[in-house]
């Protein structure tokens, strides 16, 4: 299937539909459509800057949305982000988008276990058209390899991304170790939170909601210099209760447990088939790992939206919502001796026992 493109594109009034025919080549898989849009874009005097966070950056949200409905697979969307990562290299190269590197320089890296890319390489791309010299390091950079490269380059800031919050803890040490070296961290992302709330909480320089903000704070002036012998434990004193600690480290078996008891709390459940038994154990891991990430930050916001987010996405695949509740009351059972864990476990059943869900993508 292939994607027609008018002969001249007109981006500057017609931005919304630009992006509807990048949507349109990527959603049918057609990379030379979606190439050769890109390519007329730039060739027709489009600011490349505008190619990279106008249209394909937009689209890539429309991909993670379309996922998020079940309106496409798992496969689709690798396979539509795979042809968005190929949309940028092919801006990178342009001759439009070549620059000569006047300021600084800057490594960009997505955090251990972090493997959503694209948004970091957005950002790497976005500062070499602003002038700076860039390092973009990829997705999952441990963090001992990113201070021995800081170390080896001398860089005049790091900017971390990350876009699922139970990396966050991991993005912490990733912070320290950076300042400990003297190197400031700029961070951005959606794992951050609601206007960048735990970028401060885990004592980063500084946070942007996207890459053309980030690359507008970086051209404003130097981040400030990282406090010298700042330690993880004095952002979060909460964690000298040991909870976080316990949880994250019993993740596997309490899984297990839950897991073993769920199908007399749910009876529902003695009808799955294998598959769907395999994805009821995935999404208890997850919602251990989001309450481990709620107790590292205190802060019961973290798991009531994603529980909330984790009903919808049921819903959009047909499993209702109301099969989460048995699994935080078994959850709290088990962790009954824990306060803020309890507190946490609360919140979200609350949520989910008194607010209407629909399925993701439906505004009904």
């Amino acid at each position: 299937m292939s994607t027609t493109i008018p002969p001249r594109l007109a981006y500057a009034h017609h931005a919304d539909e630009v992006a509807e025919l990048l949507w349109s080549a990527i959603s049918a898989a057609d990379e030379y459509a979606a190439t050769e849009l890109v390519l007329r874009l730039l060739d027709e005097g489009t600011e490349p800057e505008s190619v990279l966070l106008d249209v394909i950056a937009r689209v890539q949200g429309k991909v993670g949305d379309e996922w998020a409905a079940n309106r496409i697979s798992v496969a689709q969307e690798h396979a539509a982000t795979a042809i968005n990562e190929r949309a940028v290299a092919v801006v990178s190269v342009h001759p439009a988008a070549r620059t000569t590197a006047t300021r600084g320089r800057i490594t960009v890296a997505c955090v251990e276990g972090e493997w959503h890319g694209l948004p970091a390489r957005l950002l790497s791309e976005v500062l070499k058209l602003r002038g700076w010299r860039v390092d973009y390091l990829g997705a999952q950079v441990p963090t001992p390899h990113l201070i021995s490269h800081l170390h080896n380059t001398r860089a005049d800031a790091v900017a971390l991304s990350s876009s699922i919050a139970t990396r966050l803890p991991t993005a912490h040490a990733a912070i320290t170790a950076c300042q400990a070296i003297g190197v400031p961290v700029l961070v951005g992302g959606s794992a951050f939170g609601p206007s960048g709330c735990y970028a401060k909480l885990l004592g980063a320089d500084a946070w942007a909601p996207d890459a053309r903000a980030a690359a507008d704070r970086l051209a404003r002036g130097r981040l400030p210099q990282p406090e010298p012998n700042h330690q993880q434990f004095d952002d979060l004193p909460h964690l000298a209760d040991q909870e976080y600690t316990l949880v994250a480290r019993n993740a596997a078996s309490l899984v297990r447990s839950v897991f073993a008891a769920l199908e007399d709390a749910f009876p529902a459940m003695r009808s799955y088939s294998e598959l769907q038994r395999e994805r009821t154990a995935e999404d208890l891991a997850h919602i251990v790992n989001f309450l481990a990430t709620a107790l590292y930050l205190d802060d019961e916001g973290l798991f009531v939206r994603f529980i909330t987010w984790t009903a919808q996405i049921l819903e959009a695949r047909g499993v209702p919502a109301r099969s989460l509740p048995p699994a935080l009351n078994l959850l709290a059972r088990e962790l009954k001796d824990f306060p803020r864990t309890t507190r946490i476990l609360q919140a979200g059943t609350h949520t989910l026992t008194t607010a209407p869900f629909t399925a993701a993508g439906n505004t009904a």
